[in-house]
């Protein structure tokens, strides 16, 4: 205000000086009778000579500095006032939520006027009660701390005497609870608390007594049980500070339950006694229920989790390759997985490969195979101590990864970012990955058959399924499997091995002309069919099924061409429908060529949520959109996708890759587009005893091949530097060799027949893309001449 006051002195003789030469001028020129007066500029305000303009330019700069200083100031001041008030508003509200947090009941209020009606002193002691402090409200400076009441049960020296009020009847021990605080303990003839503590506490629904707000009134526990006689069975801890209370839930319920508070004389004790409030049964009553309830909710389960800041659908292959890449990149994050099965995350590969060689008769109870290799492992990716329990994860130090199992997720809301379960849970999350995986395809023949035909399908995914058939191969006579790929060949040839010991008849029907038709070209998939027939399996091709039905005991399958074929039991092996069933609720794109999510080359369906695995449409830089169903591609696509919930944000560029073993003596290898509809060119040599799957696990230490070349990286592709090429080999020898498929005269697949270990060649063939006019010479790098 000074400083505007300055500037207002300096101002006004400058304005009062203008504003008179202004009317000088005026009336010379009215009285000189001239038509227009000659006024002075209206800009130029000064008293000196016309041009100046210095005083004007010192008007406009003192005017514009009081209006800043008078808005600063107005500013500032709003500003403190504001500050202020929300400090004081602050101070009110805490001064006002202090006493809501303490247990305020009109047992209590009674309890208290009475003890203000006591005002004479005395030092005589209190005799036949037990006296506990009140943990509501702070103890007075002239009374002692609230521990020598509870070392004087236990024989301990009395605190120094402070004068009391007059004492002239015994007083009740009372429990501490919600709504009778033992501040001021009520005294009542002896046979009264006698018969009032003997008497049955009737039982009092929770909704009389109010829930306790915190389990801080349970800290007299202790001293409430050690009033109790020896026989009552329970414990007699020491009194704890009032600062820090340590509950005892079940000694205040015992001490109430089994029996009565035994009257144990006492030194005097700084405590207000009223002599005025009887003790009722309604207040026993209620003391019980109250102090059962907090022992109540400390026996009810832990809570699952709420929130994830990593929430993960399914508990196949991809959801724990993404658990494991989002902990390397962030050591510290919590990840839940949610599956509908009750396993932990395991390799489906097994089921259908090296599980049914074992000779362990316990295998479906162990689920360990031995490799080709003749290393053991586990189909569990990792043991249950590797996860943390779901209800202490959002608790445990450095985060891990945990497992909800039997868990469906049934709704999605992507706008609130959270999901509801099967059994009506709600997790909330910050980042979501789908890898819902498939559910198997079965015939729609099969479905309409009936449930007696139903209860002898089989349709083969999960851990339950392989050890339902493998009961089945061993109890019944019969197995047809409806199916010519890779699942239905691998169990054909598994079963075929067995047919001789169990006297099992094993029968592999399928349209196509030969095995994996749809992928191996026809003179390929006919030699593969007699492998598959030498196993011991009768094989039907060109079959299709017209019609199922269940007679006298079997199950009677008709083809269109008339061939009927009588089974105990069927497997259909058909195929792997994306689960797609979280679209609806979420919104999310469904492609309508392949199926599956509809994702970016970052694997995103969102902002916030990601596809991996089996249900993921995603879009190949290289090859186009694409699905791919193979455990590889799981692997590849759930690393993937949880580096970019990290941040990471990396286009799919990966080839995936994968394999079928038919037995430990034939395998192959493929990746990229491999569709027998297209042009191929195979170049074959003779096979050595090292070109089998068993002789690869060997040398690679693993019979997940996969997991021993993703992470390879080939060179560059130089044509010319391979073994040379031996004299031509015997017709229909196809031992060991390298297919291509082509799509305009570029590869776009590759099949490596009995070659193994050579898949980063066969990815940096693909990845470049080019056009090669001799594929025999590119063959050469896989050195399959070599002996």
């Amino acid at each position: 205000m000074f400083k505007c006051k300055a500037a207002w002195n300096k101002l006004a003789p400058l304005a009062r000086a203008s504003s008179t030469l202004c009317r000088q001028a005026g009336k010379r020129a009215v009285f000189r009778h001239e038509r227009t007066p000659q006024f002075v500029q209206p800009a130029h305000m000064s008293s000196g000579p016309s041009g100046g303009g210095g005083e004007n330019t010192l008007y406009f700069v003192l005017v514009g500095a009081t209006c800043l200083a008078g808005g600063a100031y107005a500013y500032s001041t709003l500003v403190g006032d504001r500050e202020r008030y929300q400090q004081r508003i602050t101070e009110i509200e805490s001064r006002s939520s202090k006493p809501a947090a303490e247990p305020s009941t009109p047992a209590k209020t009674q309890l208290e006027t009475a003890a203000q009606a006591v005002s004479e002193p005395t030092e005589e002691p209190v005799s036949e009660a037990v006296v506990e402090p009140s943990i509501a409200e702070p103890v007075q400076e002239e009374a002692p701390a609230p521990e020598p009441a509870a070392e004087l049960v236990t024989e301990a020296p009395a605190p120094e005497a402070v004068p009391e009020p007059p004492v002239a009847e015994p007083c009740l021990a009372e429990p501490v609870v919600e709504e009778v605080t033992p501040e001021a303990p009520v005294l009542e003839a002896a046979p009264e608390l006698v018969v009032a503590s003997e008497a049955p506490a009737p039982e009092t629904p929770a909704s009389e007594a109010p829930a306790p707000e915190e389990p801080a009134p349970e800290e007299p526990a202790p001293e409430a049980a050690a009033s109790q006689e020896p026989d009552s069975g329970a414990p007699t801890p020491e009194a704890p500070a009032p600062e820090a209370p340590v509950p005892e839930v079940s000694a205040p319920e015992a001490a109430l339950e089994e029996s009565a508070p035994e009257i144990v004389p006492e030194p005097p004790v700084a405590e207000h006694l009223v002599a005025e409030e009887p003790v009722t049964e309604a207040l026993v009553t209620e003391a019980v229920s109250a102090a059962s309830e907090p022992a109540s909710a400390a026996a009810s389960p832990a809570v699952e989790p709420t929130h994830a800041p990593y929430l993960l659908i399914g508990g196949g292959t991809a959801s724990f390759a993404a658990a494991r890449s989002i902990r390397a990149r962030d050591p510290g994050a919590r990840v839940l997985i949610v599956t509908e099965e009750d396993d932990l995350p395991y390799m489906r590969p097994p089921l259908s490969k090296e599980l049914w060689f074992s000779d362990d008769p316990t295998v479906t109870e162990t689920l360990c195979f031995k490799q080709w290799n003749g290393k053991e492992r586990s189909i569990y990716f990792q043991p249950p101590s590797f996860y943390v329990s779901p209800t202490e994860l959002e608790s445990v130090e450095n985060g891990g990864v945990a497992v909800l199992t039997g868990r469906k997720v049934m709704h999605m809301d992507v706008r609130g970012n959270k999901v509801k379960l099967s059994d009506g849970t709600e997790i909330s999350y910050d980042k979501c990955l789908i890898a819902t995986g498939g559910i198997p395809r079965n015939l729609q023949v099969i479905e309409r058959a009936g449930d007696e035909v139903m209860k002898r399908t089989t349709l083969f995914r999960k851990i339950e399924d392989f050890k339902a058939l493998e009961k089945v191969s061993r109890e019944l006579k019969s197995i047809t499997i409806i199916g010519g790929g890779f699942l239905g060949s691998e169990l054909a040839c598994a079963l075929g091995r067995r047919s001789a010991d169990l006297g099992l008849e094993v029968v592999q029907m399928f349209p196509e002309k030969g095995n994996m038709g749809k992928v191996l070209p026809e003179y390929l998939s006919n030699w593969t069919t007699d492998k598959v027939k030498k196993e011991g399996v009768k094989v039907l091709t060109e079959a299709v099924v017209k019609n199922v039905t269940y007679k006298e005991g079997k199950v009677e399958i008709k083809l269109k061409d008339g061939r009927v074929v009588k089974t105990d039991h069927v497997v259909a092996a058909v195929g792997l429908e994306p689960s797609v069933e979280l679209a609806k609720s979420a919104g999310l794109e469904i492609d309508s060529d392949f199926g599956g999510f509809r994702v970016n080359a970052e694997l995103q369906a969102r902002s916030n949520i990601w596809v991996a695995g089996d249900a993921a449409c995603f879009y190949d830089i290289k090859l186009g959109r694409r699905r791919v169903e193979h455990h590889d591609h799981a692997v590849v696509s759930g690393r993937l996708a949880g580096e970019n919930m990290t941040g990471a944000r990396k286009p799919y560029w990966h080839q995936s890759m994968f394999w079928s073993d038919l037995g430990p003596d034939v395998g192959y290898e493929a990746i990229g587009i491999v569709d027998s509809s297209l042009p191929t060119v195979g170049v074959f040599a003779k096979a050595t005893a090292k070109d089998t799957p068993k002789a690869a696990t060997e040398q690679s230490g693993t019979g997940i091949r996969s997991e021993s070349e993703t992470e390879a990286v080939a060179g560059s592709v130089a044509v010319g530097k391979a073994a040379p090429t031996p004299p031509p080999q015997q017709k229909e020898d196809y031992g060991k060799g390298v297919i291509f498929y082509l799509r305009d005269k570029v590869v776009v697949g590759i099949v490596l027949w009995n070659v193994f270990n050579r898949m980063p060649i066969a990815r940096k063939i693909i990845k470049d893309g080019e056009e090669h006019a001799d594929l025999n010479e590119v063959a050469k790098l896989f050195n399959i001449h070599e002996e």
